[in-house]
């Protein structure tokens, strides 16, 4: 059972940012302070609307939430409504998955941070990004 009223639970809901996230701007500072550039942010042409895309290096990364797209390490499971979130992580796993290889299709190499990870050990973060970046 929801503690919310349904109006209150739309409200905090519709406060929740899909780009921008405070992670994601972290990042970004993060990796511009370590000269990297040339990228583009939420390219809509690309599927999945990658959090940056390196169109030289036809690199794709992604910042997904822990909640969000269920990681392996932090996700908790909702205690209410588990049919209606359950199904909404699935479809959003489901949704990477099937992004993933269409940029691969397209011969866009994908990168994926969790949150958690970004948060908690940024250099190794950067090194991934790092041989990514420079591979021939």
């Amino acid at each position: 059972m929801d503690k919310f009223t349904k109006e209150q639970r739309s409200y905090c809901m519709s406060q929740i940012k899909s780009r921008n996230t405070s992670v994601e701007v972290e990042f970004r500072k993060k990796i511009w302070q370590n000269g990297v550039r040339g990228y583009r942010l939420h390219c809509k042409q690309i599927p999945g609307s990658p959090d940056l895309f390196f169109p030289k290096r036809r690199l794709a990364v992604f910042i997904d939430g822990c909640f969000w797209h269920k990681c392996p390490k932090c996700y908790r499971e909702s205690k209410s409504r588990k049919d209606y979130w359950d199904k909404k992580m699935l479809d959003n796993v489901s949704r990477d998955i099937r992004n993933n290889d269409q940029l691969n299709k397209m011969g866009i190499k994908v990168l994926r941070f969790w949150e958690h990870e970004i948060k908690r050990d940024f250099p190794t973060c950067f090194i991934k990004l790092n041989k990514i970046f420079y591979e021939k």
